[in-house]
């Protein structure tokens, strides 16, 4: 989404998951089952289109532009994320942040976990200030390295914020599946 200067934000995700399981599968007995990963892979990727259709429905144009990207081979090293940030299709220099939703779909008791807000000195206090009134409880995270596709950008010095709901007892099992998604 092009906006009126040419530095722009990063919107990501990760699109694959396990398939029928492999090695990484939590469920070893249920490999050869199709790990749906509703919410590890998902969850984020549906977070992604969404917020993309919402910005394409603006009636102007934002500052900055916004690149909505998805991503493959997160679940087996970041190699989705790390080709482009090496081969980028933008000039890497004018990105500006990148939000990165993880498993994004099952949230605990109105908690959500924000990583990286030491990677950009204003984060925590524009994003205490953004969730005030959201009935959100919101569980810092200061460094912005994890097993996840914003790791990536943290080495290429472009701040990131990792928007995640937590873990459950249904990662990287055959049982994550959509009706859970809440």
């Amino acid at each position: 989404l092009p906006g009126t200067t040419d530095e722009y934000l990063i919107i990501g995700a990760h699109h694959d998951h396990l398939g029928l399981g492999d090695q990484s599968s939590l469920a070893p007995s249920q490999i050869g089952q199709p790990h749906h990963g509703a919410d590890d892979n998902a969850s984020g990727t549906a977070g992604v289109i969404e917020l993309a259709r919402k910005f394409a429905a603006r009636c102007d144009s934002p500052k900055r532009g916004i690149l909505f990207m998805t991503f493959a081979g997160e679940e087996i090293g970041l190699l989705g994320s790390a080709y482009w940030v090496n081969h980028s299709t933008r000039p890497l220099g004018k990105a500006v942040v990148m939000f990165n939703m993880d498993m994004i779909g099952r949230i605990t008791g109105q908690k959500i976990y924000v990583g990286g807000v030491g990677t950009g000195s204003t984060f925590k206090t524009l994003l205490a200030q953004t969730t005030k009134n959201s009935g959100f409880t919101v569980d810092y995270s200061v460094s912005g390295y994890s097993a996840s596709d914003h790791t990536s950008f943290v080495g290429k010095q472009i701040p990131v914020l990792f928007f995640f709901s937590g873990l459950h007892g249904d990662y990287h099992k055959p049982s994550d599946t959509v009706d859970k998604i809440n």
